[in-house]
């Protein structure tokens, strides 16, 4: 089977992208794959399985190589003699900005491409974690209380100390601070607004349980992964994620009861459903008195999750097989038509 892997992108996780691309190159070594790397310019370049490792991007050595446009169903690939189509159904790979604020995902559909990925309405609600609040109170999902900040303005902070400060648009933990008293506060608030003109402020639940449950929609079932508990610290700094992000050995099931797992589960299907059909998404929960909050949706989660997956390569192959498909409107002029003859033009 034909894949092209998509990654890079212009954001603060473009080096993490080009980790998950090579390490998902070794998961899906059976398909066909190609690899399609967007720089910071946003221009796309067409790159040379064999040079599928982090010197050929930190050298700057893929702008040897052919670049790429888009048209109708394909990346194109144009010469002085000919043009060769790559249309392949895509696996979008790129974190952050671009590849989950919905950018590509408009892309891709505005061109007709098939793709692996959250589309532009999930990506709206997951890539901006004050959305994602949104929608856990529209479906009945519970979460961690939170508060709002915007840049410039003078608000005071409710939630009691320790805190957590975030950016409300940014993952791997970059500009995260955990704040345990108002000393710390304005450094920890300068930090995250250096990414972003709104943050989130949230309780610290010291010794709080984490879980994390990756899936997918195949044929109409949600296709769960294990459990994970992860193992940390206080929090997953910027360091442990991004190590996190180039996992490929297959982690043990969190040991929990068949009663939380359900639980999990359950919520897993409330952020699912009816939204990020296409896509493998992972959830991560806080389990508090029994009770299970969501803590944040990974649209696009490092090297695609694959170590949650028993086996990750049919659980790609079915998914292509059932992506959700979008017709183009048909356009006939039928009225302007109408409106020449009756005006005899």
């Amino acid at each position: 089977m034909k894949l092209t892997i998509l990654f890079g992108g212009a954001s603060f996780e473009h080096e993490i992208s080009i980790v998950s691309a090579i390490t998902v190159k070794e998961k899906l070594s059976s398909f066909d794959l190609s690899f399609i790397f967007c720089d910071a310019d946003h221009t796309f370049y067409l790159i040379d399985s064999s040079k599928m490792k982090a010197t050929t991007f930190s050298k700057g050595e893929y702008k040897k190589m052919p670049q790429l446009s888009l048209s109708n169903g394909a990346f194109t690939q144009k010469s002085m003699f000919s043009t060769v189509e790559h249309k392949n159904t895509v696996l979008n790979l790129i974190h952050g900005a671009d590849g989950e604020d919905g950018s590509i995902a408009a892309l891709l559909k505005f061109f007709s491409i098939d793709f692996i990925g959250p589309r532009v309405d999930a990506s709206v609600f997951s890539y901006d974690k004050r959305y994602t609040k949104y929608l856990c109170e529209a479906r009945n999902i519970k979460s961690v209380a939170y508060e709002v900040l915007s840049a410039g303005e003078h608000k005071e902070i409710n939630t009691p100390y320790p805190i957590i400060v975030k950016p409300s648009c940014l993952g791997s933990s970059i500009g995260v601070s955990i704040v345990k008293n108002e000393s710390e506060l304005d450094y920890a608030l300068d930090t995250a607004f250096e990414y972003d003109n709104s943050l989130l402020v949230e309780p610290f639940i010291e010794g709080v349980k984490e879980y994390n449950l990756a899936g997918c929609m195949v044929n109409g079932e949600i296709i769960f992964s294990i459990v994970e508990e992860p193992q940390k610290e206080e929090f997953l700094d910027f360091e442990k994620k991004y190590m996190d992000f180039s996992r490929s050995e297959q982690v043990l099931g969190a040991d929990i009861s068949e009663e939380l797992e359900a639980k999990l589960k359950a919520a897993f299907t409330k952020v699912y459903s009816n939204l990020f059909e296409g896509a493998i998404i992972r959830c991560d929960f806080f389990v508090v008195n029994n009770e299970v909050l969501l803590n944040e949706i990974n649209p696009i989660p490092g090297s695609m999750a694959n170590y949650l997956f028993a086996d990750f390569t049919s659980l790609v192959k079915d998914l292509v097989s059932s992506l959700p498909k979008t017709s183009r409107v048909k356009v006939s002029y039928d009225y302007i038509h109408s409106i020449s003859s009756a005006k005899g033009k």
